[in-house]
């Protein structure tokens, strides 16, 4: 399902359609985006990220659209351009675009629709051609009924909507930590069966952030020449937080679901091999 969500999002972009990614934190949300930008067709041009909860309120009218010399007391010498244009031609990524203040979600919204920019202080508008990716751990339907996003602004970046997993919904763990290994220059070491264990019995409510830094860490206790990871290399303050908060085993019946689940899954949903 997720393969053919990714597909549909790579066609939808091609088509300069808008992209809406939701998940939890830590689920990887913009390393798809980037990956939606190079397999697309303005691979070539800018990728630029905003995160609309990382900026104060106060500044990120200026980020994102730009101003120019004198617009307002401490603004900078020849002013800045704003993300939004630098984004030209390429791929402009909001996330957490569920923390975006009111008030800005209308300059936004008339962005999208007119495809024009006009930075703080400037009276001219110049055209601009982006393709839209934002992100959010939020519900934004949730928040368009409390009346905390726009619903106008809703409808105009879901085009394609792709949800990405939780970690604790995925069962390519063992493949996710040797990638996760590979890429912390590590390829050569390997997670003995009890930490393997742990680790499958976990939450991870940071996801894919959290399994990366708890990596991280194990790696750094190891002694010289090492290449299995066991309990006796996580520390006492992470052996505590991994056993605290591991999944409590369901009912039977829920434990059936999720058996007839997984060999569903596994043979691509053919009912008779299941």
């Amino acid at each position: 399902r997720l393969a053919r969500a990714l597909r549909m999002a790579s066609q939808g972009l091609h088509s300069d359609l808008p992209i809406l990614l939701l998940g939890e934190t830590g689920t990887g949300k913009e390393v798809v985006a980037r990956a939606l930008h190079e397999a697309s067709r303005r691979a070539d041009k800018p990728f630029v990220a905003v995160n609309c909860a990382a900026i104060p309120e106060g500044l990120i009218e200026s980020e994102l659209f730009g101003y120019r010399e004198g617009a307002f007391t401490g603004s900078r010498k020849g002013g800045m351009v704003g993300r939004l244009m630098q984004a030209h031609g390429g791929t402009l990524f909001l996330d957490e675009i569920g923390d975006m203040p009111m008030a800005l979600q209308a300059r936004l919204l008339r962005v999208l629709q007119e495809r024009k920019v006009s930075p703080l202080g400037a009276g001219e508008e110049q055209d601009i051609d982006v393709a839209v990716i934002c992100a959010t751990h939020r519900d934004l339907k949730l928040l368009v009924r409390d009346k905390q996003f726009r619903e106008d602004l809703y409808y105009r970046i879901n085009g394609i909507s792709l949800r990405l997993p939780a970690l604790r919904e995925r069962n390519d763990l063992a493949a996710l930590i040797d990638r996760l290994l590979h890429k912390l220059g590590a390829s050569e070491v390997s997670l003995d069966r009890d930490l393997m264990e742990l680790f499958g019995n976990y939450d991870w409510p940071g996801n894919i952030r959290q399994l990366e830094m708890v990596l991280r860490s194990a790696l750094a206790m190891r002694e010289p020449g090492e290449t299995v990871l066991g309990l006796d290399h996580l520390t006492d303050s992470l052996l505590d937080d991994l056993t605290v908060s591991c999944r409590q085993p369901g009912s039977i019946r829920e434990t059936e679901l999720e058996l007839i689940r997984s060999a569903l899954e596994r043979h691509q949903g053919n009912v008779s091999a299941a």
